[in-house]
């Protein structure tokens, strides 16, 4: 029975996540460097000594586990192209943008504790990563992408996971290391960075739609990643920056 219900989960989960371990933990890697020292301390009190980067997963690691089935929506948000998300009609279950704003204020309230706190840090963490995906706010037409059919140099994946995870597990680095060759803007760019809002940061993935969806045959390779690589390694910083900034406003 193991044997079988292994490779199951092993699908399930790699073909439902959202960035992949190595960009989660990435974004993880980088906010924990821009904690404030009281927010560091409470953060390792409420997490249980557990770091942000290896936090970061949980939301992915719980799909597995029906009781959270409630979450499913709130990895994603779709904004239609020529409307803002004050527009769309909302799904009823929640979505990405307004998930964040409530955790936030819940967070900020201070009536949550033990596990009940843990798990909305471990989802805002998870979900301020998430939303520097461009595939998660979507178009309304090919579920953020996973329809859209792509050979990933040769082998068969999804526009989805070409940016989930393909490009960052092509660099061949750890999480560390890939954290560690961001390089961070200049102090005006931080600063602005820092202080836009959660739906600022949705609009800015969508601004990645032409590059995203310019693949072409659908045969993607060098030439992709050399064109969106960057942009990737730009979302994933901005993710940590911005994540660290949320949590030195709520417990620094």
């Amino acid at each position: 029975m193991k044997k079988l219900i292994l490779p199951l989960f092993i699908l399930f989960y790699t073909s439902a996540q959202a960035w992949g371990p190595t960009g989660h933990r990435a974004t993880g890697w980088v906010a924990e460097r821009h904690l404030s020292k009281k927010a560091k301390k409470e953060l390792e009190r409420i997490l249980s000594g557990q770091s942000l980067a290896m936090a970061s997963t949980w939301m992915d690691e719980v799909r597995s586990d029906t009781s959270y089935n409630y979450m499913v929506d709130w990895h994603w948000v779709t904004i239609h192209e020529g409307k803002t998300y004050e527009e769309e009609d909302k799904n009823p279950n929640g979505d990405i943008i307004a998930t964040i704003e409530r955790v936030i204020a819940e967070l900020k309230s201070g009536k949550f504790s033990g596990k009940d706190e843990a798990e909305r840090v471990k989802i805002l963490i998870h979900l301020i990563g998430d939303l520097h995906q461009p595939l998660h706010v979507g178009i309304g037409t090919d579920k953020g992408g996973n329809d859209v059919k792509v050979k990933w140099f040769g082998s068969d994946s999804n526009l989805h996971r070409v940016w989930d995870s393909d490009m960052i597990d092509g660099t061949l680095l750890s999480y560390t290391e890939f954290a560690q060759s961001l390089i961070l803007p200049d102090a005006v760019t931080l600063k602005n960075w820092q202080g836009s809002t959660v739906r600022a940061w949705a609009k800015e993935s969508m601004t990645y739609r032409t590059n995203v969806y310019a693949i072409g045959n659908g045969r993607l390779g060098y030439e992709y990643a050399y064109n969106n690589l960057a942009s990737v390694r730009t979302r994933l910083l901005q993710a940590g920056i911005r994540l660290a900034s949320v949590l030195n406003d709520i417990y620094g």
